[in-house]
């Protein structure tokens, strides 16, 4: 949480930068089919249960039980690489959660996406329940979805008492490991104040002069997550300087830093009324949809992975062609009763088809473009591959 905000703008208007991103900054198809997945409803549960779970400073149940929850959670989707990073001071024991995603062209570069999960003085709902459930609903999205670059999830404690997890990484992990960062996106009190008009979040660039060899490069990147969220929300964007939170001990170390802090700053930050009625959760989905935009643009999408499917699924089964706008036809070496399902990335059944014939043709026109599993089921298998609909 930020004691103080001040506005720094832009005079005119956003300079344009070179972009060092390889991805072009238009509308893509694939990341909004991505970002049409966003839930409002997981964003409003996952809330509710962070809200639940009380006052959440470092050295009580409530934040240990915040910590389970949140690495349920990554368990729950599948992540496997999950670390939970001990540290003490005055407070008392706590854990940053690390959460790994390997990237399949730079595995050992990565983004970093973090935010603070623990409180003071209050349930902390907005600052920074806002930001946890944020990166929560990300890795939910992200899971199947390969990128080039590694992505790290992180939920920082200590954060209410001066960044004190985030900097417990950075000397203990960052600097030793000499860590490859691309990027630090930092997601920090993002939920919005009930009543008023929530048009506009604010992008954070590094303008530290201890050091300032990177500024520019936050610069660049700060523009460039600010095109991402007006690409794929409804909101606006503001320019404004980074300072205050768990990006710092990053910028501190000479890494490229950006970061998200809501327009209209709530009055009930550190307090008992920081609570869900005080906050606007349909603006957090927005800052969420544009948020995971730009994580897509900056860890780049793998589409090379994603279009190297076979056509051969399996001796007995030819699917063609993959991707595929249309028809899709269907080979079946042996007539066997097998049942045809397309699935979303959601699990979400699209379709299902008896498959009566050894050869059929599927329509998929209609099915919106996205990635989707089709499965192949017989009395004594079951077969699964990915399918591309453009």
């Amino acid at each position: 949480m930020k004691q103080t905000y001040l506005t720094y703008a832009f005079l005119a208007s956003i300079f344009l930068f070179t972009k060092t991103n390889s991805y072009s900054q238009t509308y893509d198809p694939y990341f909004g089919n991505l970002v049409d997945n966003v839930s409002a409803t997981n964003i409003v549960n996952n809330l509710t249960a962070f809200q639940n779970f009380g006052v959440k400073e470092v050295g009580t149940q409530a934040l240990t039980n915040a910590e389970n929850w949140i690495t349920t959670h990554y368990t729950n989707l599948g992540y496997s690489n999950i670390e939970l990073q001990s540290f003490t001071y005055s407070s008392g024991t706590s854990n940053n959660i690390i959460v790994t995603k390997t990237g399949t062209t730079y595995p050992n570069t990565f983004l970093i996406i973090d935010g603070h999960y623990d409180t003071i003085n209050g349930p902390g709902t907005n600052d920074n329940g806002s930001g946890t459930v944020l990166i929560m609903e990300l890795a939910r999205l992200l899971a199947t979805v390969p990128t080039e670059y590694s992505i790290k999830f992180i939920h920082f404690s200590g954060e209410e008492d001066g960044l004190v997890g985030s900097n417990y990484y950075v000397n203990n992990t960052v600097i030793p490991q000499n860590l490859d960062i691309k990027l630090v996106l930092n997601i920090d009190e993002v939920g919005g104040v009930n009543g008023m008009t929530n048009n506009t979040i604010v992008c954070e660039r590094d303008q530290s002069n201890t050091p300032s060899t990177n500024n520019a490069a936050s610069n660049t990147a700060t523009n460039q997550l600010a095109t991402c969220i007006e690409l794929y929300s409804n909101l606006n964007t503001e320019i404004s300087y980074a300072y205050a939170s768990d990006y710092i001990p990053f910028e501190d170390n000479n890494e490229i830093i950006t970061g998200l802090y809501e327009y209209n700053e709530t009055p009930y930050a550190h307090g008992p009324n920081d609570v869900l009625a005080n906050m606007d959760t349909n603006y957090l989905y927005e800052v969420t949809k544009g948020t995971l935009g730009a994580a897509l643009f900056f860890a780049e999408v793998d589409f090379n992975a994603l279009h190297s499917e076979s056509f051969n699924l399996d001796p007995t089964i030819n699917m063609y062609p993959n991707p595929s706008k249309g028809i899709l036809h269907v080979d079946l070496k042996t007539l066997e009763h097998t049942t045809f399902k397309l699935m979303d990335i959601l699990g979400k059944e699209v379709l299902s088809k008896t498959l009566k014939t050894t050869y059929s043709k599927i329509d998929v026109s209609y099915i919106k473009k996205g990635v989707y599993l089709a499965v192949f089921e017989t009395n004594n298998n079951r077969i699964t591959k990915k399918l591309i609909i453009y």
